[in-house]
């Protein structure tokens, strides 16, 4: 059934005026997508290939049923609160890396931008901060987990280390933005009153900054979760690595089993931020 225009309203009128240019845009997006997908060897179509398709509906067979068994349970239990320690500690880690290298590269907290232009010694010790926060992050946990299991050896302790340096470069960058981009003026009438840069933290940026850097605290924390999971694929323990000696050996009830508990860790850790962030709101 089709719907006639208004009187008074030519048909021209009803049209998206600007529907050319996003036509021309989505057509230059995929001009630009192609070369990348032939980069990568990107070929969906292989997946229902017979030579392929055959293996695969016979490994998803041996999902179902779960294997159930009360000795593998408990060991899954186990290796899911290590996935979920080796999270947090490895958090906390970065927290305690996170905030001074923060603190530092925080603008509103020099006592020599009040006048306009930072020093050259408090400028030169910020652009050293940002370049460190720069460089842990840009080594994905993944690769620090390797590096880690060759110095220390199989376990969480490789985990939590590359959690902590990765995600202590996150959130650093994050906390010195988020405390850049809130208002200033409060700390900076502290400072120019003679107050320390520590104080003019706790009671100028921190009340009107703390929802929000708690929040993505917590989004963090979440992600870390996930990361702790994979980085036991490379030896760091917990159920990626559980789940890694299934795979290999074959044993789709176990992958099964494992894949439904990483769901509900998931679900949980979602559960708890959106618990935490609306307690903030």
């Amino acid at each position: 059934m089709s719907v006639s225009p208004a009187p008074g309203v030519s048909p021209a009128s009803l049209q998206d005026p600007a529907w050319r240019q996003r036509v021309t845009w989505a057509l230059v997006g995929l001009v630009l997508l192609w070369p990348t997908l032939v980069l990568t060897e990107f070929k969906p179509w292989v997946l229902v290939e017979p030579g392929s398709l055959a293996p695969t509906l016979r490994f998803l067979g041996d999902f179902l049923p779960p294997k159930l068994d009360l000795a593998f349970l408990s060991m899954v239990a186990i290796e899911t609160w290590r996935t979920v320690a080796m999270a947090t500690a490895g958090l906390v880690l970065a927290l305690l890396l996170a905030v001074p290298l923060a603190l530092l590269s925080v603008r509103a907290l020099s006592v020599s931008a009040l006048s306009g232009r930072m020093a050259v010694w408090p400028a030169s010790v910020r652009q050293v901060v940002r370049w460190t926060l720069v460089l842990l992050r840009s080594v994905p946990e993944l690769i620090w987990a390797l590096v880690f299991v060759r110095v220390v050896g199989l376990g969480p302790t490789a985990g939590v280390l590359a959690i902590a340096l990765t995600y202590g470069g996150m959130l650093g960058k994050v906390y010195a933005e988020i405390l850049d981009s809130g208002e200033t003026h409060a700390t900076s009438s502290l400072l120019r009153n003679g107050s320390g840069r520590l104080q003019a933290f706790l009671y100028g940026l921190l009340p009107q900054s703390g929802a929000e850097l708690t929040s993505y605290t917590v989004y963090r924390w979440e992600c870390a979760i996930r990361s702790s999971a994979v980085l036991g694929f490379v030896g760091a323990g917990g159920l990626g690595q559980q789940m890694d000696a299934s795979m290999k050996m074959f044993n789709g009830s176990e992958v099964a089993t494992i894949l439904l508990v990483f769901m509900a860790l998931v679900w949980l850790a979602d559960r708890v931020s959106a618990w935490l962030r609306k307690g903030l709101g």
